[in-house]
């Protein structure tokens, strides 16, 4: 096949998830010709079967959960839930978000827009033959070449499985696989207590349906935060009563016609059988990069990551961007490398990628919000630091919701700029909340900036004003008065903690 007859792109993209198709609209931008290809649905994990899907699920779960509480002056009578009708509301949502991005790729494809650069989909998985060609090789077995340009590598990951249990999406489910339950399971053991686990086990407990087993071999939920936003994620789970087992490891998962028996062998030398309807597991995800063809192209390929450089370069031409680089497995941090990567590829990047401030949202019950450094990470790396937290019971507007459950948690450097380091906060909210100190730590704000601006009332955001205020002596509620609702302290790598 000689190159006169191959399809000819300025950058082909591999994968149609959220880095791939942010890095394809980038170069659309650009005015560039890009090749997308997508071997599976397009919009990926993000939003056929991660964040767009559990978000859908979990939004409905909150809203059963509220609608079936009592201490608000009303009663729902007849309240009910059915999950193959939640199954279709999630499928739904999910394939809203897909077919506008289907439409925006059919309204600029070479036959459809006639303005600068196009946007062409094929339908396969690519594999490099050279660094400047792949081949498309569709399901049926059907290939064609395309040369490019450039690349970008955003074909995702997948959910890990145990050496030894494979998720058969019938009785042991991966959080790809959810979606073909039928009915809620009576019994459900989710193993794995980290953030994708504990909001299923949330999502589960918060219909009302199912009698949840959290799973995990570490000490803590969510281990990587701080010990009390750990506390705070499993004693809810737990007053949602979900069944919270640490310190276990998953030996065998027998599969019998009716149920499953889950063998559990624990660090003391005990061990527990636990009989349930089905199993998620949840300990990861890890990306399959054998069928790319890398290794021709001389690129070290690591189990289950590309290692590229702070550019999103793989090496010359082909960047990688997303879950199945060695950064956190985010959508917004996936959109960003993508349009980062196009950007470098074309010299026009303005500043460098900034992992620093990203915020996240973990969708338990309530939700958790976090931007930039916790108390652990301070301590790591020795900074100084005061630390205040605010109880939303202390909070108008919380109080008015009734959803008092939550806080506001700041973390500043122990100087005289007292710069914002961190923030984590939870309850009503929070995923809009924690932009408000995002944007304040992207420019290297400190207290005295934030605090030149009054915050509307009655607002979840006064707990921001008020747990800074705190810092500096100057809050309406002081900590002396509300021991338990309001506290402040600080850290030094010298003297460790102490009360302020």
């Amino acid at each position: 096949m000689s190159d006169r007859t191959l399809q000819k792109f300025d950058l082909c993209v591999l994968g149609c998830g959220p880095a791939g198709f942010a890095g394809a609209m980038r170069a659309l931008d650009l005015g560039k010709h890009v090749c997308i290809i997508e071997a599976g649905e397009v919009g990926g994990a993000g939003i056929m079967w991660g964040a767009m899907a559990s978000k859908t699920m979990w939004e409905l779960a909150k809203d059963f959960a509220i609608a079936s509480k009592t201490d608000r002056g009303y009663r729902a009578a007849g309240l009910s839930v059915d999950y193959s009708s939640v199954r279709a509301t999630v499928i739904q949502a999910a394939k809203e978000k897909q077919y506008q991005m289907l439409s925006q790729m059919e309204s600029y494809s070479p036959e459809r827009w006639k303005g600068p650069g196009s946007l062409t989909y094929k339908k396969g998985r690519g594999y490099f033959i050279s660094a400047k060609e792949v081949e498309i090789r569709a399901s049926d077995g059907s290939c064609e070449r395309i040369t490019a340009d450039f690349f970008l590598i955003a074909t995702g990951t997948k959910p890990r499985d145990f050496p030894h249990i494979k998720a058969d999406q019938q009785q042991i489910f991966n959080s790809d696989g959810v979606l073909n339950l039928q009915c809620f399971p009576q019994r459900l053991v989710i193993i794995g207590a980290g953030i994708i686990g504990c909001e299923y086990a949330t999502i589960f407990s918060n219909f009302g349906q199912t009698k949840v087993y959290l799973v995990d071999h570490a000490g803590r939920v969510i281990p990587y935060e701080d010990e009390d936003i750990s506390d705070f994620v499993k004693n809810n789970l737990i007053r949602n009563r979900v069944r919270v087992i640490h310190s276990a490891k998953v030996r065998d998962i027998v599969k019998n016609p009716n149920h499953i028996q889950v063998i559990l062998d624990f660090e003391d030398g005990h061990s527990e059988v636990i009989e349930a309807d089905a199993a998620l597991v949840s300990i990861g995800r890890t990306a399959d990069l054998s069928p790319l063809g890398l290794d021709k192209l001389g690129i070290e390929v690591k189990p289950g990551i590309l290692n590229t450089d702070k550019n999103c370069c793989l090496i010359n031409n082909i960047y990688a961007a997303g879950d199945i680089t060695h950064n956190p497995a985010l959508v917004n941090i996936a959109e960003m490398e993508g349009r980062y990567a196009v950007k470098h590829m074309y010299g026009c990047t303005k500043w460098p990628l900034n992992y620093e401030n990203m915020s996240t949202v973990m969708f338990f019950y309530p939700a958790v919000a976090a931007v930039g450094l916790n108390e652990k990470g301070c301590r790591r790396r020795k900074i100084p630091f005061r630390v205040s937290w605010y109880s939303n019971a202390m909070c108008n507007r919380a109080i008015a919701m009734r959803t008092t459950h939550g806080f506001v948690k700041i973390i500043v450097s122990d100087d005289e700029k007292q710069r914002i380091l961190g923030m984590r906060a939870a309850g009503p909210q929070v995923s809009t909340t924690i932009m408000s100190i995002a944007h304040f730590m992207d420019q290297g704000k400190g207290i005295s900036d934030i605090l030149k601006s009054v915050y509307p009332h009655p607002t979840i955001t006064e707990g921001i004003q008020e747990c800074l205020r705190m810092m500096v002596g100057k809050s309406v509620y002081k900590p002396y008065a509300f021991p338990d609702y309001l506290k402040i302290r600080r850290w030094h790598p010298d003297t460790g903690y102490s009360e302020i």
